[in-house]
Parts: C-alpha cells; structure tokens; sequence
C-alpha cells in the first residue's frame, strides 16, 4: 500500500469513501494504543475497553463531514478530543445512574512532563479545561493534544502552525494553571533531593 494517511486524510475530505476503507488498517493500531493510555489512567473497573473506544471514536469520525484533513497529526488531535468527549460523556451517565457514586479517576502524571494531581477526575478535568479554553483556547488545545491524544511538541506545533518553543510555553503555563485549579491551589509537591 504505497498511500501514506496524509493522502487518504485528504481523499477522504475530498469525498473518497474507498480512502477511508484503506485508512483505517493504517490508523487503528495506534488509535487502540492511543485508547489503550487514556484508560490505563482510570480506575481498573472502567467499562469501557479500548476496542470499543476507538470504535466510537471512529464513528464519530466518520461523522466529522465538515473535517479539512491536513495530516496525520491533525487526525490524532481530533480523535483525541473525540475519545476525551467520549470518556467524559461515559463518565456523566455513570455518575448519573449511580447519583453521586465513585467518579471516573485518570492520572495526569501519565501525560508527558506532566506535573498534576496523581489522581484526577474526568468530569473535574474536563470542568478545568472549559474553563482553560474560555481564557485560552490554544493552552487547552495543547493540553488536549500533548495528555489525550499523546502527540508529541513537534506534533502539537504542526498541528497548531505555531513554534515548538510556543508550544513547550503554552503547555508548561496549562500544566501549571491546570495544578492549581485541581488542587484548590496547593503547592506542588517537594522535588527529590539529588542523591
């Protein structure tokens, strides 16, 4: 298969239906592993699998009609939101059928240089990057790209068009916002000394 996924992305947006039959064996893997990180940082009892998250995550995929595919990059970043959404509307009607019951954790430790809370709820994560987006929306994008989606600096750059310099800078002032915010403002803890 001599096509590369950038070039089925854009057949796809162009209208190609074949492209996407031929892109899913090129993306599925790493979307699973994708999937695969994102549920690893919540409780052992998730009900949801990887499988059927990248599952729904596809379908709402291919429901993106409006989507102008530039990349490989861009792609990962929208299913990353995509999967986010999902996990966060999976974790509102599980918290509404059991009325205040054990909420969904994830470990923000697991994202890249992160500097978080251990253990964070979803719904309180979510709650922190609307309110990240509302004073800026591009810290939140990376944040969304760097933790859900596991894009790398140089990713998140091609996929934003800005420096990786920009980028290193937006995620280190979200990641710092984002503590105080799920922390009520509690300093981090200590640094180990050099032994």
């Amino acid at each position: 298969m001599s096509e590369g996924v950038t070039e089925l992305l854009l057949a796809w947006g162009d209208g190609d239906r074949q492209a996407l039959d031929r892109l899913v064996p090129l993306v599925y893997a790493e979307l699973k592993r994708q999937a695969g990180r994102q549920l690893a940082r919540e409780r052992g009892s998730h009900t949801l699998q990887p499988t059927a998250l990248v599952h729904e995550t596809f379908l709402r995929l291919v429901d993106q009609r409006s989507a102008r595919w530039k990349n490989r990059a861009q792609f990962h970043g929208v299913a990353a939101r995509l999967m986010r959404r999902i996990l966060v509307d999976h974790a509102r009607s599980r918290a509404a059928a059991k009325r205040g019951g054990q909420a969904v954790r994830i470990s923000l430790d697991d994202a890249p240089e992160a500097s978080a809370p251990p253990e964070t709820d979803v719904l309180l994560l979510h709650q922190a990057l609307e309110r990240l987006a509302a004073l800026d929306e591009r810290q939140a994008e990376v944040v969304e790209l760097r933790y859900f989606g596991g894009l790398s600096v140089e990713e998140v750059a091609a996929v934003q068009e800005v420096s990786e310099i920009t980028v290193k800078r937006d995620w280190a002032m979200a990641k710092a916002w984002l503590y105080r915010e799920l922390t009520g403002g509690r300093p981090p803890p200590p640094s180990p000394a050099p032994g």
